[in-house]
């Protein structure tokens, strides 16, 4: 048997808190008031995508004068 390792491309609302450094309740929020990344459910479960994550941080950035060129 080959050990192949898998990259995981989704993770629980705990899990994108934890890489994201967000409080597991603020994801909570946004999907009551369906603001926020886009997530699935499955059952019970919720699942998030790390791409549409990632893409819905990157959605508005707050530009400061030193970013601006």
């Amino acid at each position: 048997m080959m050990n192949r390792k898998i990259e995981r491309k989704s993770g629980t609302p705990y899990e994108m808190a934890q890489a994201y450094g967000l409080a597991e309740g603020s994801l909570a929020n946004m999907r009551y008031k369906k603001v926020g990344p886009k997530y699935f459910k499955i059952g019970r479960r919720v699942l998030y995508f790390f791409d549409d994550f990632e893409q819905w941080l990157r959605q508005n950035p707050i530009v400061t004068r030193d970013s601006v060129n």
